[in-house]
């Protein structure tokens, strides 16, 4: 079971569109056993999955929501707090159907909670929490019930000890852009920033490329490319200063109706050439 988490602290580059819909892909298209887990105390993807047109949540995963996974103390947050308070070693949070909604045979689902937002890193211990998602995939792994080849990580677009610990124990961090003057400048911040507060660095691959891509006739249009290209290059500095950092010629494009397609309940074929690519980039970087 290999960790996979989606991060870019710029609001609006689509990380939980693609994040879902990736995860989407390798479940129904590849026959992968996906687990994904919505880190973000704003609860994008949660809302977006199980979201009607109406505004309400879909029925069944309402009352699971609030019977099950909150009622009974299930959320990651009551399992970061368990695992801060546990003694002798032992990680007294049995996982079962009330902490994963199962979306599909081979879709399942952590969602976020709203209380998250109170969630700092200071009110942890820094080692201690930083081996809690480790702590928890081994739980899973160890049940007859849930077994996963990927978990994917929907992480919030800032710094919190739930994404310390994601990150610290992800073998492949995405990192997605979008063509504009802040994609370049994005990535070194973001590599920089991450090796300042994920201390010590574990060196886990990091891949990046282009959402929201334009094309005319077949192929990027000028601004697009140009903005890659100056990607790529901050990208290869980081390469050169020791990071395992991949610039990706995959590329997922803007297309208005895509997050139209994150509720549906299956993969449009729309997607399916640009999702393909992408998802060959992982596997072969998670090998």
């Amino acid at each position: 079971m290999k960790g996979i988490a989606t991060v870019n602290f710029k609001g609006g580059v689509g990380k939980t569109t693609i994040t879902w819909l990736l995860a989407k892909y390798a479940a129904e298209r590849k026959g992968k056993r996906i687990l994904v887990v919505d880190t973000d105390a704003q609860m994008s993807l949660t809302l977006a999955v199980h979201l009607q047109e109406t505004g309400a949540l879909l029925g069944d995963f309402e009352s699971w929501y609030e019977d099950q996974h909150k009622k009974k103390n299930k959320t990651i947050l009551n399992a970061l707090e368990r695992y801060d308070r546990m003694e002798g070693g032992h990680f007294d949070f049995p996982i079962d159907s009330s902490f994963i909604y199962q979306i599909s045979p081979n879709l399942h689902f952590v969602p976020s909670i709203v209380d998250l937002y109170w969630l700092e890193l200071e009110v942890f211990d820094r080692e201690k929490v930083k081996h809690f998602v480790r702590a928890l995939l081994g739980k899973i792994e160890h049940t007859k019930t849930f077994k996963y080849d990927y978990v994917l990580f929907d992480c919030p677009p800032n710094f919190t000890a739930l994404s310390y610990s994601v990150l610290s124990c992800s073998s492949l961090i995405l990192i997605p852009v979008n063509p504009d003057v802040f994609a370049a400048r994005g990535v070194g911040l973001m590599i920089d920033g991450l090796r300042y507060r994920v201390q010590p660095w574990p060196d886990p691959r990091v891949a990046v490329f282009l959402n929201k891509a334009k094309l005319y006739r077949g192929a990027l249009t000028r601004e697009s490319d140009r903005y890659w290209s100056e990607t790529k290059i901050i990208s290869q500095r980081k390469r050169d200063e020791g990071v395992d950092i991949h610039a990706w010629d995959s590329y997922i494009l803007d297309r208005v109706d895509i997050k139209r397609a994150i509720p549906g309940r299956y993969f449009p074929d729309e997607f399916v050439e640009h999702f393909e690519s992408l998802w060959r980039n992982v596997e072969a970087a998670s090998m």
